[in-house]
């Protein structure tokens, strides 16, 4: 008779690391994990059910393919998370016909990088959001970002990365994530404004 196996305790990287080794096991552990935190990212990031499962499905197909390339001692999560948001971003180009980039800045001034102060984050910003607005205002504000920004924003304050696992994750520089993120906020607290806006007006209305 065949004995359970017990994965508590046991890191991501070190199922990585067994899974690259031939054990399904340890795979099937991984997917587990992961597979709400990949298709939640994909929902968002895209905004289509069936599509976020479809890219769940598929990154975890070329996670398992790319197992021979993960490198020992490389956190697992941050290599996830960048196989499954190249896909939505692929997903994206072929759905609008155009060319979507994670990289390329998205406000009209041109001004992403921009050097510029970044504040300290240590209390997060989305948590004192969330303290004076409504969870789902919040959510449909950040699903209004561009892809670039809605990204980082998810990664930071939806997965709690740090913002050295989100460069990693997008492939950009650690001041570039931290100047994104702060242009995020700024877009957010503006949509929020409007959303408070239309909703009082609604109320207005309504009485």
């Amino acid at each position: 008779m065949s004995v359970a196996r017990s994965w508590a305790g046991l890191p991501d990287e070190k199922l990585a690391e067994l899974s690259a080794a031939g054990d399904t096991d340890a795979f099937a552990e991984l997917v587990r994990r992961y597979q709400d935190r990949l298709y939640g990212l994909a929902l968002r990031l895209t905004g289509d059910r069936q599509e976020a499962e479809d890219v769940a499905q598929e990154a975890f197909i070329n996670i398992f393919r790319a197992l021979g390339r993960y490198r020992r001692g490389e956190r697992f999560a941050p290599w996830a998370y960048k196989i499954t948001s190249n896909l939505c971003i692929d997903h994206l180009r072929r759905r609008r016909g155009q060319v979507v980039s994670l990289d390329a800045p998205s406000g009209a001034d041109g001004e992403e990088d921009e050097q510029r102060p970044i504040p300290d984050w240590s209390s997060s910003p989305e948590k004192v959001v969330l303290e004076q607005e409504g969870e789902q205002q919040v959510l449909q504000a950040i699903d209004e970002l561009p892809p670039n920004y809605r990204l980082v924003v998810l990664l930071r304050h939806v997965d709690d990365m740090t913002y050295d696992d989100i460069a990693a994750v997008t492939g950009l520089p650690l001041g570039t994530v931290k100047n994104r993120l702060f242009r995020a906020r700024e877009m957010l607290r503006r949509k929020l404004s409007h959303l408070r806006q239309g909703t009082a007006e609604a109320r207005s209305v309504s009485t």
